[in-house]
């Protein structure tokens, strides 16, 4: 990588720091509390009458629209249930301890209502100009909510409608199309050995042939990866907390005590503030179910439906599912197997110490792999061991190189003021991310973790790629009309093969960029819907009055799902 490379990772790093700070994510919690309570917790109608939508309880299928209720919440799922429901929940539990599942609960439960209320104001002012193929989202809600709120906005909504589509795009292309098949390819040569070009091409087949299909087909392959996918998770996750059943009860008052009390060191575990433990929950949350981005609402604007907040009220499943059922059985599972504050694998020789490399910075010499180690530690696997700095403990890792015919650890070095000491003497694994989570279902059954974790990167980034591919193409049609969508799905097809081929440099680093699209997206998303909230829920309580009243037709069986 060049260093003007490096310089420009480290700007976006920086200015992606700034987006997702505490303060601005803890806007989007309040924008969620206020949508909590300006709505008369409408979670509650979302559990119920969602449900109901879905199922297809209601008979909405007379407007303008292309897929159904139950097909826009399972593309709409598609495009948040994935690697961060097994990857970003571990480093959740990693860093934050068992605290930032219940903040994560929290934040999930919040997230319903901006859900809700994002895109409710989607179906408001989505294009149907074309009624068999609508299109919505963010910029359609700038460029005419802005326009309705004062007719002295209307150009300046086009063009932010326009920087959110730019912005939308980078996503796709980078975080999606290159690095998530560049994540699918690295596991599955891990595991199996399989050439990542080989990865890309199966990859790019299966993402086209949906893609091409447009909309519709979208819908329908949602409607069947993401509830089999989910379930298939759910499942083996089920499986593995029942064996661990004894140890269930503990973990859930762990969650719930270490959300408002320090956690402890542990062995692996380095201890986490209340602060630490909120934030990483926060993030999580927040990342995961993509509330208030403004993606969501473009996947639900294609519903067939004539009542706008029909379809506020589906999206506010989402969240639910993603968060508190998916990425809890996640956290369940690492905590209740023990890998979140695993043993180590070994020791170092107990008169091994640090020694300064250079000003305030401290390092171990290479060492041999400890002979008493657990596991047979190939080149590149990477570990750690413990230091006690004035800030707490922290990790200080090494790679596994061969040096002179002998398998050695090449520590990296730790920053401090004061020479840091070793915590002990044990030697750790480091397993972060899908790599933990993988581990945890192994320690209930063996092998479960490499069959299930790699099955379920393949179809949760294969189902991501899907609907943001669509995302992405959405953004082209406002920028450029339709003349340009064959050009883009080729394109994103063909990122697909680069980003596993591994012919642009940094294929991960490029995540940044994607999540600087990310930031531009919140930015642009929040303020617009606190704007024009007041719209989606006067067209809320409105369209509750006439259901509670009997007014609207179409009703198949309320029953109690009413």
């Amino acid at each position: 990588m060049t260093d003007l490379t490096a310089q420009l990772y480290t700007v976006v790093g920086a200015i992606n720091g700034a987006v997702f700070s505490v303060p601005v994510l803890c806007v989007l919690v309040a924008a969620g509390v206020l949508f909590t309570v300006w709505t008369g917790f409408g979670q509650l109608r979302a559990l119920t009458h969602g449900i109901a939508l879905t199922l297809g309880r209601y008979d909405t299928g007379t407007g303008p629209g292309a897929i159904s209720h139950f097909q826009a919440v399972s593309a709409a799922l598609s495009a948040t249930v994935g690697l961060g429901n097994i990857a970003g929940v571990a480093l959740a539990v990693e860093f934050g301890g068992p605290g930032a599942v219940f903040w994560m609960w929290v934040v999930g439960l919040v997230g319903m209502a901006v859900k809700m209320v994002e895109v409710t104001l989607a179906m408001l002012y989505r294009n149907v100009d074309d009624p068999d193929n609508p299109h919505g989202g963010a910029m359609w809600v700038a460029r005419r909510g802005l326009a309705e709120l004062r007719p002295g906005l209307a150009r300046a909504g086009k063009w932010v409608g326009g920087i959110f589509c730019l912005a939308l795009i980078t996503n796709a292309v980078t975080a999606n199309a290159i690095f998530q098949s560049w994540n699918v390819a690295d596991t599955t040569r891990s595991y199996f050995g399989v050439e990542p070009v080989i990865t890309g091409a199966v990859l790019a087949v299966l993402v086209g042939l949906v893609t091409l299909g447009g909309v519709r087909r979208i819908g329908r392959v949602a409607g069947i990866l993401v509830p089999f996918m989910a379930l298939l998770y759910v499942a083996a996750g089920l499986v593995v907390l029942a064996m661990n059943a004894e140890v269930v009860p503990a973990m859930l008052r762990l969650i719930v005590t270490s959300a408002f009390a320090p956690t402890e060191a542990g062995q692996a575990f380095v201890g986490a503030s209340v602060a630490t433990a909120f934030i990483w929950g926060l993030k999580r949350a927040l990342f995961s179910s993509e509330a208030g981005l403004g993606t969501a609402p473009i996947a639900h604007s294609a519903v067939k439906t004539p009542e706008p907040v029909t379809e506020g009220i589906v999206a506010g499943l989402e969240p639910f599912v993603d968060t508190l059922v998916v990425c809890t059985i996640t956290a369940l599972v690492i905590l209740s197997s023990g890998v979140w504050d695993r043993p180590p694998e070994g020791e170092l020789p107990r008169d091994t110490a640090l020694t300064a490399t250079a000003e305030a910075h401290w390092g171990l010499p290479d060492t041999p792999v400890p002979d008493d180690m657990r596991t047979a530690w190939a080149e590149d696997d990477r570990l750690f061991v413990l230091v006690a700095t004035g800030e707490g403990r922290q990790r200080l890792f090494g790679d596994v190189v061969h040096r002179d015919g002998q398998r050695v650890i090449a520590w990296e070095n730790v920053v401090a003021d004061v020479r840091p000491a070793l915590v002990g003497n044990g030697v750790y694994a480091d397993y972060t991310g899908s790599t933990l989570t993988a581990h945890a279902f192994d320690s209930a059954a063996a092998g479960l973790g490499k069959w299930l974790i790699t099955l379920a990167i393949w179809m949760f980034a294969l189902s991501t790629m899907i609907t943001w591919s669509y995302y992405g193409e959405q953004g082209v049609i406002y920028l450029g009309g339709e003349r340009w969508v064959t050009g883009y799905r080729l394109m994103f097809c063909a990122l697909i093969v680069v980003g596993c081929a591994g012919l642009i440099e940094g294929a991960r680093q490029l995540d940044q960029i994607g999540v600087l699209g990310v930031a531009f997206m919140l930015c642009i998303n929040l303020p617009l819907t606190l704007v024009l909230a007041h719209k989606a829920i006067t067209a809320y309580r409105d369209y509750l009055r006439r259901l509670d009243s009997g007014e609207l037709h179409g009703l198949r069986n309320p029953g109690r799902f009413r």
